[in-house]
């Protein structure tokens, strides 16, 4: 029997990587480059689209941490693909994300067993197709959400998500920044001195956030008027809405940092992480944004050390879906509307993390 996977992100390469280790044939899905999405920039498979960041590495303290040993434990390409493209990232695990995105596709594509196929899957799968995981995730093509959401009946949920802008390392003035990790913590990649730190004053802390709120920012169309965003990666002004200390107890918190120039701890921080290898790029961590383009060099320029920026790229927002996994999956994640269909990808069910490793897994044990 072979296994179709549609969607060649991460959760698709790794249903298709632990498949056909355990000798089952997979055709994998992606539709690009046939057809592209709002957030993708590469046709590559397991294109990072947002933070080049996997979060905490710390098996002993952090869930994520934990979650990352288990996959190693059970013989993941993302993670060996992450640990063999890791970058600086203090307690984190970061990667050079055009490297980590090659390296994931080059091991799919000598593997015998899996078929890469360079097109859209316009609807449901066909009626042949015994057995098919969709890890499409929150860049489902129009016309597969449509059918999705006409076979189970259940409304379309969509939240909107958001990209933080990559700046050029050369462009950064380091007579004003400095390079810590808090607490000047030793991560998987790094040494204890991997962000590039940018410190801000009180005064000039306020006069950020007012230029924030009042920055010029993308419109919705009528129809995305009541969409939600993601909490897990709210655009930087909608966080400055919900008070003027917001930012500085989240992305721009100066704790576990200590300016070197001045000896004190700053009133607020704005910090860059590694992006790529070379170390020539780094991307400004939680500064994800909705401000349009012009407005966004202007404001971000105006932080110390940044005032002659150059953006590699520019933040930006999409609107992604997801679907009811609670109610719409079972227990082994086949959609109960239709069984030969299971679900791949934690954004398909904020509510109900979804493991491509246990979806393949599962797939092994029914056969």
């Amino acid at each position: 029997m072979t296994v179709h996977v549609i969607g060649g992100g991460l959760a698709g390469c790794e249903a298709a990587w632990q498949l056909a280790q355990a000798g089952v044939p997979v055709v994998l899905h992606e539709m690009r480059p046939a057809r592209r999405t709002a957030a993708h920039e590469t046709d590559t498979l397991a294109e990072l689209v947002c933070s080049n960041s996997f979060r905490s590495d710390d098996p002993d303290y952090n869930a994520v941490g934990l979650l990352h040993e288990e996959m190693r434990r059970c013989g993941s390409l993302i993670m060996a693909a992450a640990d063999r493209n890791k970058v600086p990232a203090g307690g984190a695990l970061a990667v050079d994300r055009v490297a980590f995105a090659e390296s994931v596709q080059a091991a799919l594509a000598a593997e015998r067993l899996v078929e890469i196929q360079r097109a859209e899957v316009p609807g449901l799968p066909p009626a042949d197709w015994e057995q098919a995981i969709v890890a499409t995730g929150p860049l489902t093509s129009p016309a597969l959400a449509e059918a999705i959401r006409a076979l189970t009946g259940a409304d379309a949920l969509a939240f909107f998500d958001a990209i933080a802008p990559i700046v050029h390392r050369e462009s950064i003035d380091m007579s004003v920044a400095w390079m810590q990790s808090r607490y000047d913590k030793v991560g998987p990649g790094g040494g204890g001195s991997d962000y590039v730190n940018c410190p801000l004053d009180r005064e000039q802390y306020e006069a950020f956030v007012a230029a924030l709120l009042a920055g010029e920012k993308t419109v919705f169309k009528d129809w995305e008027a009541n969409t939600p965003y993601f909490d897990g990666c709210l655009p930087i002004e909608v966080m400055a809405e919900r008070g003027l200390d917001t930012l500085r107890y989240g992305p721009m918190k100066p704790v576990g940092l200590r300016d070197p120039h001045t000896g004190k701890r700053p009133h607020a921080v704005v910090q860059l992480r590694q992006d790529n290898a070379l170390g020539t790029l780094y991307n400004i961590v939680g500064f994800q944004t909705k401000l349009k383009h012009g407005k966004q060099t202007r404001i971000f320029r105006a932080i110390p050390g940044l005032e002659h920026a150059e953006f590699a790229r520019l933040g930006g927002i999409h609107r992604n879906t997801f679907i009811d996994s609670p109610r719409l999956l079972d227990a082994t994640l086949r959609l109960r509307a239709d069984p030969r269909l299971r679900f791949a990808g934690q954004r398909w069910a904020p509510c109900s993390p979804i493991s491509p490793v246990g979806i393949a897994r599962a797939m092994r044990s029914s056969r």
